[in-house]
């Protein structure tokens, strides 16, 4: 058997996808091949801001796991809008990368005493990069991490914000080199929902179900399940200016998540934590329990994510984030 994965043509969408199928080829011992698919995003040079959350990097290749071009994708987490797509499930969200930003400069100018431009084509980075440091102006950018790196070194930027797990997947053939990295730390600059994780999606009814879930690990499901429900309930796509990051400690999935105004003139932020062995999330201290949303019966995670979506918006979160432009 051939375990045909599919992924976008991008040098880190290869790069990742290769080191998930060296995984999967392990655990099934099975040969593991890439099929090389376009996506809408990888082709519409259009601002992040105006794609929104329409799946641009992921539909195509949806539209080809349902069609049997391929068996198996690997997406990046943050690139998937958050409603299920049917006949399609998320089998596993393997080990978690690095989850922050990183600022690239060729000096080592910190961003916070940064006078100059700054390129990202990210709404929540710019809002952040607003919040922190006024005085800097913002590019829209896309392209891949070569061209991103080509302008700081050309001088025709000042800095890029990039997300670090991607550097760190291109491995030995560092990008970055002679150029200088600043890490934002992720209490106060929380990236994504998802960001960090990768997502290896198989149609429901597929026999390499749980195959693939042999390559899933709890402890970044439960934090990237938390993280994505934040956004569903803000009811916000892809590119909202939202930042969300979990993390397990024991028992505990500590939640910090804050949403941003698209100048950075306003923040609304929220910071909890919650137990994970109740029969649903419970706030540590508080006494009282989370309760469903709706009626359904979500995981631990989600309720713990909806009770924080829920607290952001009666905070006024939902005058700051754009309604998702697609279901």
């Amino acid at each position: 058997m051939t375990i045909r994965l599919g992924t976008r043509r991008s040098a880190l969408a290869m790069a990742q996808s290769r080191q998930v199928a060296d995984q999967l080829a392990e655990s099934s011992g099975e040969e593991v091949v890439l099929v090389p698919i376009t996506s809408e995003g990888d082709v519409n040079r259009a601002s992040l801001s105006t794609l929104g959350g329409r799946g641009v990097f992921a539909t195509r290749l949806r539209e080809a796991l349902l069609a049997g071009e391929c068996d198996v994708l690997v997406h990046s987490l943050k690139d998937l809008p958050t409603a299920p797509a049917p006949g399609l499930v998320i089998a596993a969200t393997p080990v978690r990368q690095d989850a922050r930003d990183v600022v690239i400069t060729r000096d080592g100018t910190p961003l916070a005493e940064l006078h100059g431009t700054v390129g990202t084509g990210s709404p929540r980075r710019i809002a952040q990069v607003h919040q922190f440091n006024s005085r800097v102006a913002v590019a829209d950018l896309r392209g891949n991490v070569d061209s991103r790196l080509g302008r700081v070194r050309d001088g025709e930027l000042d800095a890029v914000i990039l997300a670090a797990a991607g550097l760190n997947r291109l491995g030995e053939a560092d990008p970055t080199k002679g150029l200088r990295v600043e890490e934002l730390g992720l209490a106060e600059w929380p990236t994504a929902p998802g960001q960090g994780s990768l997502a290896v999606e198989v149609r429901a009814d597929s026999e390499l179900v749980d195959v693939v879930a042999a390559l899933d690990d709890d402890a970044t499901r439960t934090a990237v399940t938390a993280e994505r429900a934040v956004l569903a309930a803000l009811d916000g796509g892809c590119a909202a200016p939202v930042g969300v990051h979990s993390s397990v400690v024991g028992d505990g999935l500590r939640i910090r998540a804050i949403v941003y105004a698209r100048d950075g003139g306003r923040r609304i932020g929220e910071d909890r934590t919650f137990a994970l062995t109740e029969a649903y999330a419970r706030e540590i201290g508080s006494g009282n329990g989370a309760n469903a949303v709706d009626g359904a019966d979500p995981t631990r995670a989600q309720s713990a994510g909806f009770d924080v979506a829920r607290r952001l918006l009666d905070r006024g979160a939902a005058d700051l984030v754009p309604r998702e432009s697609t279901p």
